[in-house]
């Protein structure tokens, strides 16, 4: 029996070590197990299958602007409550949170950058954020990014990923749409390029609005695009739909999209788009700060 006794003895003290979050990562498509450094280094795209995962915000400012560095604009606009919206919390609480927790005051970024030497009015929206909702300062700010673009002369960049129009501002959110579109046609008129890239997942009043509007759009793959959602569609119409068919592939082979293309090859894309529409960026001395006036 002492026999016994000592042996449970030193299976109990036998410690087993926990493995670090972060260290490997499973795939939502395939299952491939990954591990973490190598799925980083791969841009967070699955070696197995091709999956992309979700990235924030300063993933794509560092995978598409020169040095990785965006001269920010409109960064201390925060959104209000006019509807005194209140769900399982209050409109304001959500913000609140939403705020501490992505380090965001708004669900997009916008400023200045470089893509390889040109200048760039740019902006990149974060799912984290109340799921990239479009909501009053999301829509002004994609509206300056556009200012910013017809009053210094350069392109327009927008890197997409949206749930839609925030519901908590109602009517609100979806005057934004019109507001983007207005100034976008103006954009259009000046003939300035808009480029448009659309990530996983960009969908609803974003896609209905600003998203959809680029003279060139491109998409990474699988990204779920569309306005409303399968069930909704299906139940709607009353049939079955396609396999995939809210797939940025989907829309590539039915004309909604220019280009699917993979991240690791979206800053090398966007720059050639850039030079066919603009012209080869050497001796261009556009400034990257804000006028007097923006100051």
């Amino acid at each position: 029996m002492e026999w016994f006794r000592k042996k449970k003895e030193r299976l109990v003290r036998q410690e087993k070590k926990a493995i670090p979050d972060g260290i490997w990562t499973k795939c939502k498509k395939c299952g491939e197990i990954i591990y973490g450094r190598e799925l980083e280094q791969r841009l967070w795209v699955c070696p197995a299958c091709g999956y992309h995962f979700r990235i924030r915000y300063d993933q794509y400012i560092k995978l598409l602007l020169d040095s990785g560095e965006l001269d920010e604009f409109d960064a201390s606009l925060t959104s209000v409550d006019p509807l005194n919206f209140e769900d399982r919390i209050t409109y304001s609480e959500r913000i609140r949170k939403s705020r501490e927790k992505t380090g965001m005051n708004e669900a997009i970024v916008c400023g200045i950058g470089r893509i390889d030497g040109r200048p760039v009015s740019f902006g990149v929206m974060d799912f984290a954020f109340i799921g990239g909702s479009m909501g009053s300062v999301v829509g002004e700010k994609v509206a300056r990014a556009v200012e910013r673009a017809l009053d210094r002369r350069i392109p327009l960049v927008l890197v997409c990923c949206s749930g839609g129009a925030r519901m908590q501002e109602g009517i609100y959110s979806l005057m934004q749409m019109a507001k983007t579109g207005v100034l976008l046609s103006e954009l259009k008129q000046a003939k300035l390029p808009y480029i448009s890239v659309l990530t996983n997942p960009t969908t609803a009043g974003v896609m209905a609005s600003f998203a959809s509007l680029g003279d060139v759009i491109i998409a990474e793959p699988q990204a779920q695009l569309g306005f409303a959602g399968p069930r909704v569609i299906r139940q709607t119409i009353g049939q079955e739909l396609p396999e995939g068919f809210q797939s940025s592939e989907f829309f590539l082979e039915h004309g909604f999209l220019d280009a699917v293309c993979p991240r690791a090859q979206l800053r090398r894309t966007v720059s050639l788009l850039l030079e066919y529409l603009c012209g080869p960026a050497s001796g261009v001395h556009e400034t990257l700060k804000a006028p007097a006036s923006e100051s």
